[in-house]
């Protein structure tokens, strides 16, 4: 089963984006080879939901950031070494020796540059096979085992294949004979091409291993560990916003006996931010990534659904209010599906009026927690909603982030406190920014 995570959450807690500068993506995106940049993107797509395999690609990044290693060549040259690997190959002998003779010919003739492009290609090819070979044996000496072994003893079976010995033989591809020649570009290309494309997969996925690895080293990053789901649990410490410099970190947990979490805070307190930290930690888990914090455990979940931002609707005439409840419907769909959800509702209904927010908010509440395979953050300004909850009792935890006021002047602390919170700050903001002697300034 894949990971469920729609549009609205992608797009509320920023993850995707190669092009967009603040995405989740882009943190990540530092791999240097075009086939990487794509496993990249299909991780992304799809995150794992079976905890054995989370914690096995975990392993690997694990792996690569203890033993921190960067390629021996640039994007660039690998670039032009797969250019002529997988373009321009002839089917047979015959049809190899005839492509290098009429090159050569042409060379001669009009000053073509085919030739010369070749002899590039099959000595950057092979400049760039030594370098990757001497660069896995060594890596491979860092460690007694390592879980990308698989992969060790396939670039081993490879390079000692009885084909490909010359590689380590020659070094200058302009004193080759014209026969040499013709054998060594047929042998890359043709003869050999199934064990070449198998190399160039390999790169691909150490190109992501090392990207990621380096993300966790450099921003520390931790590596969650994934439990089976009927574990049903969901520890996070220290975690943090992976965008924001200088964040806070906090602490979080869920079990079935305390899977809502009910959260309250005044404007500009840190709410909203909090939990797009808690949403990209869960979805980078179960991709199997380091994620923003100090430690996580998690048992595996069947989707994420969050309503942060969630816009009216010009195209079908919905108002923001009815645009809310849609959503609603839609996560409660899932939830009634039996679906083991992680589920994030930024002040529910705060497009109608107070009572109905009121009542619509506390009975939603109330029966999402009643639903203890799945997880819930909901936050929300009216706070006698979050104390109707607390005398009903049930699985509930109150947190709110406080504010600290000095003077006239709101500070926020941005650190999760137990309880419910009665901080009102609008007006003090409003003030504090001249808005009503603005609006009643004349000429």
């Amino acid at each position: 089963m894949s990971f469920l995570a729609d549009k609205q959450t992608l797009d509320d807690l920023n993850i995707p984006g190669r092009y967009n500068n603040k995405s989740i993506y882009r943190i990540f995106d530092s791999v240097i080879t075009n086939g990487g940049r794509k496993l990249l993107d299909d991780m992304f797509r799809q995150p794992l939901t079976d905890p054995v395999a989370i914690n096995e690609r975990s392993s690997i990044f694990q792996y690569f950031g203890q033993n921190p290693v960067a390629f021996p060549f640039s994007g660039e040259a690998f670039h032009v070494v797969e250019n002529y690997l997988t373009t321009g190959a002839a089917t047979n002998m015959p049809a190899a020796a005839w492509n290098i003779v009429s090159r050569k010919l042409l060379k001669t003739v009009i000053r073509d540059t085919g030739y010369d492009l070749l002899v590039a290609g099959l000595g950057n090819t092979i400049a760039l096979l030594t370098a990757f070979r001497d660069f896995v044996y060594k890596l491979e000496q860092q460690g007694a085992y390592s879980p990308v072994q698989e992969h060790f003893e396939k670039v081993r079976q490879i390079f000692n294949d009885r084909r490909l010995q010359w590689l380590w033989e020659e070094t200058d591809v302009k004193q080759l004979s014209l026969l040499k020649l013709i054998k060594y570009d047929y042998q890359l290309r043709t003869g050999c091409l199934g064990e070449m494309k198998t190399l160039i997969d390999i790169i691909y996925q150490f190109d992501v291993y090392i990207a990621v690895s380096t993300v966790a080293r450099t921003k520390h990053f931790c590596y969650a560990k994934a439990l089976p789901k009927h574990k049903n649990v969901l520890n996070i410490s220290g975690l943090f916003h992976p965008s924001v410099e200088h964040a806070v970190s906090n602490n979080i947990s869920f079990d079935p006996g305390s899977n809502v979490a009910f959260l309250t805070g005044a404007n500009m307190a840190g709410k909203s931010t909090f939990m797009k930290s808690f949403g990209i930690a869960v979805y980078l888990s179960h991709m199997g990534f380091p994620v923003p914090a100090t430690e996580m455990e998690f048992s595996v979940k069947d989707g994420l659904f969050s309503t942060i931002n969630v816009p009216d609707s010009l195209e079908h005439g919905y108002s923001h209010f009815y645009a809310e409840v849609l959503r609603v419907k839609s996560v409660a769909e899932q939830v009634g599906e039996s679906k083991d959800l992680v589920v994030i509702f930024d002040e529910l209904f705060k497009g109608t009026n107070v009572k109905d927010a009121f009542d619509a908010t506390l009975a939603i509440t109330a029966a999402f927690s009643e639903n203890k395979h799945c997880f819930f953050i909901i936050s929300s300004h009216i706070i006698e909603v979050g104390e109707a909850l607390k005398e009903r009792g049930g699985s509930f935890r109150f947190l709110y982030l406080p504010t600290v006021m000095e003077g006239n002047v709101p500070r926020y602390t941005y650190q999760l406190k137990e309880g419910i919170t009665a901080d009102r700050h609008g007006m003090i903001i409003i003030e504090n920014e001249g808005l009503i002697e603005l609006i009643r300034k004349r000429d």
